[in-house]
């Protein structure tokens, strides 16, 4: 069925738009794709369906909230909305209002249950936007709430079971990525820990918010891996919130700090350097040496993004220094898993930024190499990051034996973060299927089909 139309039959309002914005229609249609990928949404506009527009069709919804998130971006006008495109509302739109303010537990619990409409997720949260990052620098800083008297229903029973829940997720993400049981947790998150939030009270009341803000967090790892990026931004706000009510400044730098990871993964620089420093600003250079090399490294991977190579080595060095003054890691913490192996790809990921892909691609598949069995989703995706960083520097053979060394493990996973990788890599290694090493590779890895016994 075409799309429908509206009048007026000339959309001046969205001629308008674009000429402020200096952008062609091939550039208006690129940039609305753009953002409707960060939210999962793949869609793909070009210049003519942007011609069409101007003359009165009317987009699909997410299309919709994608063009207006686009221009607000680009005009720097928070408050621009799909009337000042020449549109109607499309009907279901995205949260207009501050995801910092309001009541946090009242937030938490509607953003669980718009999670739980799965598929419709990019139209009742909305895009990812650059504003609600903005707006973490006008906030005062952290005065976590104090309610006296008794305690009420919820007691340390309730904080040891979400914590147990919690760590029961984060093993089946750990193994199979963040579009495996996300429905689960959401389900979780909204109809089992927020009404016990509502109640507490005493004592008990730090512990169970921090103990729902790790929840929280990991709802967010987890939308942010299945390519749910809007949802996950309000995941990361909300647990910043949580934290916040607990009085946890470790659990807000690091869900700061992930907030920091998701927006370098979307190519935001400058937001990702904001929100890295914002995670150390919160410790203040105090904490275990392990979670201060965990958000130097970050701050190491921003800089280079941001492309001051000086500031980013000397992080890098700054982060191993962090490391090796470390303990043992505590399994148990959020931040205890920061390993050499973890550092590797920090490196990698910082190499990358600046140019280096072939002392890249060493540093990944090393992290690769360390990763332990239950760690399925994070050597698949680490092992693509290093196929692709040997494809960018010349070496397409060693991508694809980088490749026949995870074979079919890439279709255990279920993440968009590994998919865009291994769409990447598919793409990038075309004009080398002459090799039958990679003809053999691009086979195992697109169909799971195991090796043939060639040597790896």
């Amino acid at each position: 069925m075409p799309p429908r139309r509206t009048r007026p039959v000339v959309n001046r309002a969205l001629a308008a738009l674009i000429e402020q914005a200096g952008w062609t229609h091939a550039a208006t249609a690129q940039n609305v794709n753009a953002v409707a990928a960060e939210t999962g949404e793949r869609i793909h506009y070009d210049r003519s369906a942007v011609g069409h527009w101007l003359t009165g069709t009317m987009p699909r919804p997410e299309a919709v909230h994608a063009a207006v998130e686009a221009f607000r971006r680009r005009l720097g006008r928070p408050d621009l909305r799909p009337a000042h495109l020449g549109w109607p509302d499309p009907g279901v739109a995205p949260p207009a209002d501050d995801p910092w303010r309001g009541d946090p537990v009242a937030r938490l619990a509607t953003l669980g249950e718009d999670d739980l409409l799965n598929r419709r997720t990019v139209l009742t949260a909305g895009t990812f936007t650059l504003a609600a990052l903005s707006s973490l620098s006008n906030l005062p800083g952290m005065s976590p709430r104090r309610v006296p008297g008794p305690s009420g229903r919820p007691g340390a029973g309730d904080v040891a079971r979400i914590r147990a829940a919690t760590a029961a997720f984060a093993d089946l993400d750990d193994r199979f990525g963040g579009a495996h049981a996300r429905v689960a947790v959401a389900a979780y998150l909204s109809r089992e820990v927020t009404p016990l939030l509502r109640e507490a009270s005493g004592r008990t009341r730090p512990d169970l918010f921090a103990a729902a803000a790790e929840l929280g967090y990991l709802a967010a790892y987890m939308a942010m891996d299945a390519g749910a990026n809007a949802l996950a931004q309000r995941y990361y706000i909300s647990t910043v919130r949580l934290a916040d009510e607990a009085g946890d400044l470790l659990l807000r730098a690091t869900a700061l700090r992930s907030m920091a990871v998701q927006a370098a993964e979307l190519g935001h620089d400058g937001e990702a350097l904001a929100l890295a420093d914002a995670a150390a600003s919160a410790l203040g250079g105090h904490g275990p040496h392990r979670t201060l090399a965990w958000i130097t490294g970050m701050r190491a991977e921003a800089h280079a993004a941001a492309g001051t190579r000086w500031d980013a080595l000397n992080l890098l060095r700054r982060t191993e220094n962090q490391l090796e003054r470390a303990g043992s890691p505590q399994e148990a913490g959020w931040t205890g898993n920061y390993r050499h192996e973890s550092l590797e790809h920090q490196i990698g990921l910082t190499l990358t930024q600046l140019g280096d892909h072939a002392a890249a691609a060493r540093h990944f598949t090393a992290s690769m190499n360390a990763r332990r069995p239950v760690e399925l989703r994070t050597r698949v995706l680490i092992g693509l990051r290093a196929a692709n960083a040997y494809l960018r520097a010349g070496d397409p053979e060693q991508a694809a034996v980088t490749a026949l060394g995870f074979g079919d493990d890439v279709r255990l996973t279920a993440s968009a973060r590994v998919g865009d990788e291994l769409r990447r890599l598919r793409a990038g290694w075309q004009r080398f299927r002459a090799s039958p090493l990679v003809a053999e590779a691009d086979r195992i890895v697109s169909t799971g089909t195991p090796p043939t016994g060639r040597a790896r």
